[in-house]
């Protein structure tokens, strides 16, 4: 191993290291805080202590809230590192998933499943992929030039092609039975309030391993922001490294909308921070973003919880509130 490939390998240690204290400290924080008690020193004494933990608490952390903690761990994982995958493709650091529309294409999936009455997994995943994949396909071929992806086409017809799932969003919660309205809205704007284990385990198996691809494909994607001509005088296969990551991206996304809902935004905050603080070297980011997006995830969950005196509030509204800003500050700032 050289010099520089050593100096890159130390400093993935020691942001990993970092990002993952900052994600233990998150984790801890939000089985702590809630609605029902809290409290650290609780929490503490449950887990390292040997004295027999009160059944009610122990059901409440164990139960309600751990789930929701990793739940929000692995879709802010997922969102972050979509949004980073889609800004390095496409050059431009105001792609993600849900501003390119993807998300939108996977909530119209999985509301299908739904209003049909098929099976969370695989029936509603399935359908989410089905439906993220069309739009990507729709996006894409409104986008293409002459031959290849323009920087800011894809974006324009991304946003497009969002406003119009939107649309058809509408429609089939208009023509579904009262019943499942609420679940319906509730779901549409990012719910973690019923994530169970088995739902942590299916998004854990079906996005962990893409990570590692991701991973591996990080050096392509620092030659990609070279330009494509740069990067395929470098040896990179262009149109296969293009697809393997937006059939990947697509794929995490449409599964955490499947599970979780819309929660837009996420993929732009957390790469646009990590690429601030860290530069734009990817074998960086691509770890920095799934640990700090899922720590991100975790304090926006936790302030869905806490901030109203009484219920909650889907944690797809904080994301919005938080990255909506920094989209309009962003766009600004570009065209000066």
């Amino acid at each position: 191993m050289t010099f520089p490939e050593r100096a890159i390998m130390s400093r993935i240690v020691r942001v990993s290291f970092i990002f993952a204290l900052i994600l233990a400290v998150s984790i801890f924080a939000g089985l702590a805080v809630g609605s029902s008690f809290n409290g650290l020193k609780i929490l503490w004494e449950m887990v390292f202590s040997a004295k027999k933990p009160d059944p009610i608490l122990s059901t409440i952390i164990w139960r309600i809230r751990f789930p929701r903690v990793l739940m929000a761990l692995m879709s802010g994982a997922v969102l972050s590192t979509g949004g980073l995958v889609f800004q390095a493709l496409l050059r431009n650091p105001l792609a993600e998933p849900y501003i390119l529309g993807i998300s939108g294409g996977s909530a119209i999936g999985a509301i299908a499943g739904i209003i049909l009455g098929i099976s969370r997994f695989p029936g509603v995943a399935a359908a989410a992929f089905a439906g993220s994949m069309a739009t990507l396909v729709i996006v894409v071929v409104m986008s293409s030039g002459k031959a290849s992806l323009t920087k800011d086409s894809m974006l324009l017809s991304g946003v497009v092609i969002n406003a119009f799932c939107s649309a058809i969003i509408m429609f089939l919660i208009s023509i579904t039975n009262s019943s499942q309205i609420h679940s319906i809205m509730f779901w549409l704007m990012g719910d973690l309030s019923s994530s169970d284990m088995n739902q942590v385990h299916f998004l854990a198996l079906s996005t962990i391993p893409c990570f590692f691809v991701i991973f591996l494909f990080s050096h392509s994607m620092n030659l990609l922001l070279m330009g494509k001509e740069m990067a395929h005088s470098m040896g990179v296969n262009i149109k296969f490294v293009t697809g393997i990551l937006l059939v990947i991206s697509s794929f995490m996304v449409s599964a955490t909308v499947a599970d979780c809902g819309l929660m837009g935004f996420v993929g732009l905050v957390v790469p646009h921070i990590m690429r601030l603080v860290f530069g734009p070297d990817h074998r960086i980011l691509v770890p920095a973003c799934i640990l700090g997006g899922g720590a991100y995830m975790v304090i926006c969950d936790l302030l869905a919880r806490c901030i109203p005196q009484q219920g909650e509030i889907p944690v797809g509204v904080i994301t919005a509130m938080i990255g909506a800003p920094l989209f309009i500050f962003l766009l600004k700032k570009g065209k000066t």
